[in-house]
């Protein structure tokens, strides 16, 4: 069985919420068209040595190689450009069980 995908992304600042939310509402419905299921959406409960008190993502893929692909995806694309940098963050795509 193969190991399945993520994307986590730790949000450092936030300079447009509204573009944020509107990112995430055509995120969710382009996430949920790739087959992917969102984990974790929300802040911190508790921050501990270089934590930000901001915004965690983890999106779960079926493996790594969708989980590559749908960042660059057609799907995905245009709710990256409605973020436009709305907001700084860490955005990672790792492999695990």
């Amino acid at each position: 069985m193969a190991n399945k995908g993520y994307w986590v992304v730790g949000y450092k600042s936030v300079s447009n919420p509204a573009l944020v939310s509107e990112y995430a509402k055509l995120a969710a419905i382009a996430l949920e068209a790739l087959g992917a299921r969102v984990i974790v959406a929300a802040k911190p409960a508790k921050t501990h040595e270089a934590g930000v008190d901001q915004l965690v993502v983890v999106v779960e893929f079926e493996n790594l190689e969708k989980a590559i692909a749908a960042y660059d995806s057609d799907l995905y694309r245009p709710a990256l450009k409605v973020f436009d940098n709305a907001a700084e963050r860490d955005f990672r795509i790792v492999e695990g069980r």
